[in-house]
């Protein structure tokens, strides 16, 4: 009976200490925060309970930012094993190093990486297939920081200790390598800037993306035409 009632009382202090760290340091208000973002960015989200129960992608950020406080409390190896048990159960891996802000969204989710020293502002939105990764084996800052209201489309990488400015988006499967401004949407192998807007609020819109490829060819087939002309016109 003795032995009972201490277990309970430390296994009360235990829940009491953790609830109080996980209050102070932003828990509940950035999950509650990940919640509105799916329901305002999905269009499929019928209710929060929907959420909450079946989209593995907040599945993955509500268990990512537990093992997150766990890294900042020095229990990273509990902190790494709960990382790997997400990875298994949605596809999503996440290192519990990574600093993410509230508001995010992870759409679809499998086959998303996201590295240690990866940070992440508010309200942003990745796709699936998307790896924030990292090209040195050295440690420190390895991998990229993403501004606030940032769209990351399917498959897209982002590789490296660069910045993507805030307000900014991603087409699908390109690679970026290079620091990208504010408000830029960013298409191609490597990612080139092809426009940039002033607006402050995120575009979702995905099929009205610049594709410079598909430009560079209309100008060259324009020029061969205008050299094929010229050549008509020295013919005898």
């Amino acid at each position: 009976m003795i032995i009972s009632k201490y277990l309970i009382i430390d296994t009360g202090l235990f829940i009491y200490f953790f609830g109080i760290r996980f209050t102070q340091m932003g828990f509940f208000s950035d999950v509650k925060s990940d919640v509105a973002a799916a329901m305002e960015r999905d269009p499929a989200a019928r209710n929060v309970l929907e959420i909450l129960i079946s989209y593995p992608g907040f599945h993955a950020i509500v268990w990512h930012r537990m093992s997150n406080i766990l890294w900042k409390l020095g229990l990273k190896l509990i902190a790494r094993i709960i990382s790997n048990i997400l990875r298994i159960l949605t596809g999503v891996e996440i290192h519990p190093g990574a600093e993410i802000k509230g508001g995010f969204f992870i759409d679809h989710g499998m086959g998303v990486v996201i590295g240690e020293t990866t940070e992440i502002g508010k309200n942003v939105t990745i796709y699936q297939g998307v790896t924030l990764g990292g090209v040195s084996t050295q440690k420190g800052k390895r991998h990229p920081t993403i501004g606030d209201n940032v769209i990351i489309g399917a498959g897209s990488k982002i590789l490296g200790p660069l910045n993507i400015g805030s307000t900014s988006k991603i087409g699908a499967n390109s690679v970026v390598i290079n620091d990208i401004p504010n408000n830029s949407t960013v298409v191609g192998i490597p990612g080139k800037v092809v426009s940039q807007n002033t607006s402050s609020e995120p575009d979702l819109s995905h099929n009205k993306l610049p594709d410079p490829s598909a430009e560079d060819i209309l100008k060259l087939n324009e020029e061969i035409r205008n050299i094929k002309e010229e050549l008509k016109k020295l013919k005898p």
